[in-house]
Order: C-alpha cells, then sequence, then structure tokens
C-alpha cells in the first residue's frame, strides 16, 4: 500500500527520496513514508452507533452477552445514538423508556464515543453520588478497560498523576466528571460540552437545597451553545411528577414504527394488542392492527430491523427530539412476551405490582388516584355482617391504631386474596398515651380473637401503632409486647419511595425512666400510597345482585364495609383528597389535603395495609394463600369436632402467642 499523496508534501516527501526516479534513498523509508502518512490523516467521520460497532468491547463483568457491541441487536437505538453525534443538529434528546432496553449502554457509547472522536468535557450524573460510584466501577472502568481505542486515552487509576479517579477521568482534550443528583457541588462544578443525565426521575426535588438537579446540570452546558449535547434517560414514574415525561411530551414524542410481517403495515407495539389464552401465556402473540392476524414472537427480529422512528408530535423546542420505548420492543433472549404476560398476570391484585408493571416494562407513568369517593355512595354499599365476625374470604387479621391525646381509635380489617379486605372491628380505647389503663386495654386486643364465619378464630397478625404522636410512650409500649405481633410505624409523604414501606430501624427508648439504646423497631410508611390504593379499591365497579346470584365475583381488592358502621366514620374514610400543588420553584407536587378535620378512618385503615404489607402478604405464593384457606376451613371442622389435633394445626394462622424480642413465626 502506498502513501496517500494528499497527505505528504513534495517537500516533505524528498528527504525520503534522492533519484530523479523517486527511489528510496534508504531501506525502510517507504514504510516510515507510510506510516508517516497514516498517522496525519483525520479520523474517520464516524456517528456514536458507527463507533460502537467498530471499537466497543463488551466484557462478561458488565455485560450478558460478552463481545463485540452490535448496534444490530438493537436496532432502535441507532437513531438514538446517532443524535447524539457532533454531525447531529439534534441538542437535546430525551428517551422515556422501560427497563433493559440497552439505553444506558447506548449512554456509554456516547461516553467512549466523545474520548475517542471528540473530546469536550462531559457531565454524567445517577441519583446519588454512591450510585455515581457504583456506576464508575461497574460500567465505566470495564467500558475504558475492555476497548483498546479508550485504553489508551485514559491512564490506568494506580499510575502516578493519571487523572484517574473514581469519579473523574481524565483525557486529551476532555474530562469526564461523574456525580449524583443531590451534590449541587457536583452539579456546578465545571462547565460541560455533553451531559447525560441518567434515570432522571429517582433525582431529588432539589439538590442540597439549591434547586432543580436537572437546570442545574444544563445550566453546565449553556456556554457551548449549538455544540452541546444533553442525553436524557429515565424509566418514568408517577403521572404529573415524571420529569422524563414531562421532557418528553415537550418534544416530537416519536414512536419506533415496525412492519407487519404479513401485510406490512407500520406501527408502533402496545400492550394491550398482546393476547393469549388464559392461563396460557407461552401462547402470547401479537395482532397487527390492520390486518388483525397474529404476529409470533420469532418475527420480531425482522420487523425490528425494518422499524423506524417516526415523530407523533411537534416539539416545543426544535432543537430537542423525543423517544419513548416499552419492553414489547426487546430483542429475542431477552424479555420475551412470554414473560411480559406472566409478568402482568402475577401483577394482578397489588397495585404496586402493576405501578412496578407499568413503569419498568410498559415505560409509561403510573396514575394515582385521590379524588376522595362519596360517603354516602358507600353507606349504600355497605354488607350485612355483626361486628366482630371475619366474612368469607378473610384469611388473617390486622390492625391499625391511631394514638391521640384522649383516646385510641383501633380499627381491625380481615384480609384476603388480591387484597380484598373486610372491615371487622371498630374499637375506642378512652384514655390517652398518658393512661396505664389504655395502654393495659390496647394490650388486651393482642390476645383476642375474633370468630370467623366458617368458625374458626383468628387472632391479630400484626398490630400497627402510629408513633406521630408521643413517640416515647409508643416505642416504650410497644417494646414491652415484643416485635411478634406489634409494629410501630412512622408515616412519611411522598410517592418517590422504592417500596412502600421500609425498615425497621432501631430507634432509642426510655421505658421506666431507663435510656434503652436502639430499644425498639420502627417501620417508615409512604401513606400516599397506601392511602391511594384504598381510593382505588373503594371505586372499583361490584357485581349486581343478579351477577352475584349467577357466580360472578367481587373484583380483587374490593372493600367491603360493613352496615354497622356510621356515616361519621365512612367520612372519616375519605376525608382526604390528592391534590397537584406547585412549589416555589414551580415544580408539581402531589399532596394529600383534609377536606374534614378528623380522618381516624383513613389512617387507621393505612396503618393496617401496612401491617399487611409487613407480615409479607403482598409477596406471599399461590401455595400460601391455598394454605391458609386450608387452615381457615380445617380449623372450623376441628373445633366443631374437637379434634385436638387439627386444632392445634391452625394456631399459626391465628398468629402466635406473644413472645418478647424475637421474630414472629406466624403463617410460616
Amino acid at each position: 500500500m502506498s502513501a496517500p499523496n494528499s497527505k505528504a508534501s513534495p517537500r516533505s516527501a524528498s528527504i525520503f527520496a534522492d533519484g530523479m526516479d523517486g527511489s528510496a534513498a534508504f531501506d525502510g523509508a517507504e514504510d516510515l513514508l507510510r506510516s508517516w502518512g497514516l498517522g496525519i490523516r483525520p479520523d474517520a467521520d464516524l456517528t456514536v452507533s458507527q463507533w460502537a460497532d467498530t471499537h466497543r468491547m463488551l466484557g462478561s463483568r458488565a455485560s450478558a452477552e460478552p463481545g463485540r457491541y452490535r448496534t444490530s441487536r438493537t436496532p432502535y437505538m441507532r437513531e438514538i445514538m446517532d443524535a447524539l453525534s457532533p454531525s447531529s443538529a439534534v441538542q437535546r434528546i430525551v428517551f422515556m423508556k422501560a427497563a433493559q432496553v440497552g439505553a444506558t449502554e447506548a449512554g456509554n457509547n456516547w461516553i467512549g464515543f466523545a474520548i475517542h472522536q471528540a473530546p469536550g468535557p462531559m457531565l454524567a450524573v445517577q441519583p446519588t453520588v454512591e450510585l455515581a460510584k457504583r456506576n464508575s466501577r461497574q460500567r465505566i472502568d470495564p467500558l475504558i478497560e475492555e476497548s483498546a481505542a479508550l485504553r489508551e486515552r485514559v491512564k490506568p487509576a494506580r499510575s502516578r498523576d493519571a487523572g484517574n479517579t473514581m469519579l473523574s477521568k481524565e483525557f486529551a482534550g476532555g474530562i469526564l466528571i461523574m456525580t449524583g443528583a443531590n451534590s449541587a457541588v457536583g452539579l456546578r462544578s465545571t462547565p460541560a460540552r455533553y451531559i447525560f443525565l441518567d434515570e432522571v426521575d429517582a433525582y431529588p426535588a432539589s439538590a442540597d437545597e439549591e434547586g432543580d438537579p436537572v437546570s442545574l446540570a444544563e445550566a453546565r452546558s449553556l456556554t457551548f451553545a449549538h455544540r452541546r449535547k444533553v442525553f436524557l434517560v429515565s424509566t418514568p414514574t408517577i403521572r404529573g411528577l415524571s420529569r422524563i415525561e414531562r421532557e418528553y411530551e415537550a418534544s416530537d414524542q416519536r414512536r419506533f414504527f415496525v412492519p407487519c410481517p404479513h401485510c406490512r403495515q407500520f406501527q408502533w407495539l402496545k400492550f394491550e394488542r398482546l393476547r393469549w389464552e388464559k392461563a396460557r401465556p407461552e401462547a402470547a402473540d401479537y395482532h397487527c392492527e390492520g390486518c388483525e392476524r397474529p404476529i409470533a414472537e420469532h418475527h420480531k427480529t425482522a420487523m425490528l430491523e425494518a422499524g423506524e422512528w417516526r415523530a407523533t408530535a411537534v416539539a416545543a423546542d426544535p432543537g430537542t427530539v423525543g423517544y419513548h420505548l416499552s419492553a414489547l420492543y426487546s430483542p429475542i433472549g431477552w424479555l420475551s412476551w412470554e414473560r411480559i404476560v406472566r409478568s402482568w398476570e402475577a401483577a394482578q391484585g397489588s397495585d404496586e405490582a402493576i405501578r412496578a408493571f407499568k413503569n419498568t416494562i410498559l415505560g409509561e407513568t403510573w396514575v394515582e388516584t385521590g379524588e376522595a369517593p362519596d360517603w354516602s355512595r358507600l353507606y349504600d354499599r355497605r354488607e350485612a355482617w355483626k361486628p366482630g365476625i371475619v366474612p368469607a374470604g378473610g384469611l388473617f387479621l390486622t390492625a391499625g391504631a391511631d394514638v391521640q391525646k384522649d383516646r385510641i381509635e383501633v380499627d381491625v380489617w380481615a384480609w384476603g386474596r388480591g387484597g380484598t379486605s373486610w372491615l371487622v372491628d371498630h374499637i375506642v380505647i378512652n384514655g390517652g398515651p398518658d393512661h396505664q389503663g389504655a395502654w393495659a386495654e390496647l394490650t388486651k386486643l393482642l390476645d383476642r380473637t375474633w370468630t370467623h364465619q366458617n368458625g374458626a378464630h383468628l387472632r391479630l397478625a400484626k398490630l400497627a401503632v402510629d408513633t406521630g404522636y408521643e413517640a416515647p410512650a409508643v416505642y416504650a409500649w410497644s417494646r414491652r409486647q415484643g416485635v411478634a405481633q406489634v409494629a410501630p410505624v412512622k408515616g412519611v409523604e411522598g410517592f418517590n419511595r422504592s417500596s412502600p414501606v421500609s425498615g425497621p430501624t432501631y430507634v432509642d427508648v426510655t421505658d421506666a425512666g431507663k435510656r434503652l439504646r436502639r430499644g425498639a423497631r420502627l417501620w417508615t410508611v409512604a401513606v400516599s400510597t397506601f392511602k391511594a390504593e384504598t381510593y382505588r379499591h373503594l371505586g372499583l365497579p361490584r357485581p349486581t345482585k343478579e351477577e352475584l346470584a349467577e357466580g360472578v365475583q367481587f373484583p380483587p381488592g374490593t372493600v367491603h364495609l360493613p352496615d354497622w358502621v356510621d356515616s361519621e366514620w365512612l367520612k372519616q374514610l375519605v376525608a382526604e383528597e390528592l391534590v397537584t400543588v406547585r412549589t416555589k420553584r414551580g415544580f408539581a407536587r402531589l399532596e394529600w389535603q383534609k377536606l374534614r378535620e378528623r380522618n381516624e378512618a383513613l389512617d387507621c385503615r393505612v396503618y393496617a395495609r401496612a401491617a399487611a404489607w409487613i407480615v409479607g402478604a403482598d409477596r406471599w405464593s399461590e401455595a400460601r394463600w391455598a394454605d391458609l384457606e386450608a387452615q381457615v376451613a380445617g380449623d372450623g371442622k376441628a373445633e366443631g369436632s374437637h379434634d385436638k389435633a387439627a386444632a392445634g394445626s391452625i394456631r399459626a394462622v391465628r398468629s402466635p402467642a406473644r413472645r418478647r424480642s424475637v421474630a414472629s413465626n406466624y403463617m410460616r
């Protein structure tokens, strides 16, 4: 191969030749001239996707599919990555997506491209500094180590004066700064031409009380004008609070259209067109909205290869493009349609599971419904059973206790499959937390039994008691009862929690004048989540009398209320409403506001629901529920026939005798 004439000037080339015929003056001159010409040749003008296909290597340390990166594996990522290339006029790229569709790797490809091809200062932001450190170890370090083009540009961290630390990577012409959205210092540390904002819906509302993390980060890029690139990525969370949804709706809202293998009509994939026979998720296929013919999943590879992004709206900012993608597009070998169907079926009856499905698999926001139901309609829906009786379908009991200045109010709820519930008892204990008699009465409830319609006798599996008023007295009483049946709880507002109940955490207790470090275990409850769930379940449609006579069942989650509750209790149950308020900085926030002063019934319901979560009901298997049904049925027969062996076997359903400082063996 001869050196390109355009790369070496005649004068430069002449020093390697001496004859009229241009022959080499010494052995090896031609090789030297060729290498010199190649060295001054400009780098190839690659896009991010082309760079990834050429230079990116995936190791087993950070990838389930080690080897050379192939954009053809996820064809929908090609346009998104290429929009991040300097050759694209787009400045802001918004990606609202399901989990595990390849978005993070695309962002890492962009980081590698910038280091190798278009160096400049880059800021990569994770929700927290700790996550930024983890991402650096698990993603960025392997990115550099496993791609030869990057190893030679970023010195090993062990080298002296390498400029390579946990949260910063220096390279010729630029630097990569990694930080958390919770660190205002990290967000305003340096100007940045490139900004990668990952999982923006998990960012805090404010970074160290200095403002919105996204706004703070983007301000770092303004001096780069049209040369800047901002990549916002996230699975969405809650409608009205989701940052990524707000950004996507302000964009041109692109969807990935794929052709039907039968009629060739282009369409974007929707979950409602994924169909299967009941109890046969393995037979799931997609039905074309054009010809209505079923599309088997093995067609997906060809459909993705022929797919294209199409805008479905007009962007408010012409420099911003937005993309949305669900896990229905997940490549063969990743998340199959069968597994998606199984996840959907498993989520039924659990609002938290359905919310996770919508967020992480469909890439859609979850709509929190907080409109207060009409108490008079609930009054008309009451059903007939006596106080203290557990109706058929109720399999275990929990209680919520609300401590007031002059009384303790307790509601006992029975729980069945799918989150269905029945109010079993409403108890008011006179005397506040400074009256020992009130605590003695509350203690008696732990040993009390309630009669099941089948004849069984059930005790409380768990009593959750609020610590919002006179917490020291609540902690002291709870400690004396042990952890088997009692759970002190603290309610917190807001929906942005990974779990509606977290903990327990240990708190100090003062008992009989003696301070005990870590003397009680406290559970933290996201009350907003359970209030919204309660309102949704109260609003579920109900079968008519005729339908019930024909065997139609109540929908999972139905809240059954007895005819002995009065209008005052019902008004307390629906005493709050979820409203959207604006913060001083103009950001939306969902907040529960009282419609009337008294709301003890709603609070007790939330605490009892939290108690059901703590005992594990949201995570029980089908076998566990079937076992409970058998035990409740068997208990009635046992007691009716005085079968001591059978009666003894059901004591686990009623809950164990209280023991001090040991975990409950309830229904193990």
